[in-house]
């Protein structure tokens, strides 16, 4: 009887803190990490735009190879191309149609051509973080590849 009443405590107190989460997406050591940003009033010659501020634990995996679960999303109107975006949301809440904010897509330079595909993907490159260039995403991921469909 002691041992199931252990049990039930560890699961009431593992159901309590799980329920405490932030992050909606996929499982992700990366993702919650991107998501702690902040922003400030910046000018350039084109005009003002809201300049991202880095916290310590994005700077840590700046320039470092990272595996993000998401949604692609075609950039350039191209169902097949070396350039998309990965967004942690589904394409109805992502960035651009929905809730999301920058800090929740990625853009993407694969290796080699991809096809778009509806279902969540992984994909794996090197991390770069963009403060400067309001034009291009404030995440970049260089040398990408897709590891394949996310499986649920």
């Amino acid at each position: 009887m002691k041992m199931f009443a252990a049990i039930l405590l560890v699961m009431t107190g593992l159901s309590a803190n799980a329920q405490k989460m932030v992050y909606k997406g996929f499982p992700s050591l990366a993702w919650p990490r991107l998501y702690d940003i902040s922003f400030v009033q910046a000018k350039d010659d084109l005009g003002e735009y809201d300049k991202p501020v880095f916290t310590s634990a994005v700077k840590a995996l700046e320039n470092k190879s990272v595996v993000l679960p998401g949604y692609m999303v075609p950039l350039d109107n191209a169902l097949k191309s070396s350039r998309i975006m990965i967004s942690s949301l589904p394409l109805n809440a992502c960035f651009f149609c929905g809730v999301g904010g920058p800090e929740t897509v990625i853009e993407v330079h694969l290796k080699t051509e991809t096809t778009y595909i509806e279902q969540p993907v992984e994909v794996k490159g090197i991390l770069r973080l963009n403060d400067n260039d309001p034009e291009k995403m404030i995440y970049l991921l260089e040398e990408g590849e897709i590891l394949g469909p996310v499986g649920f």
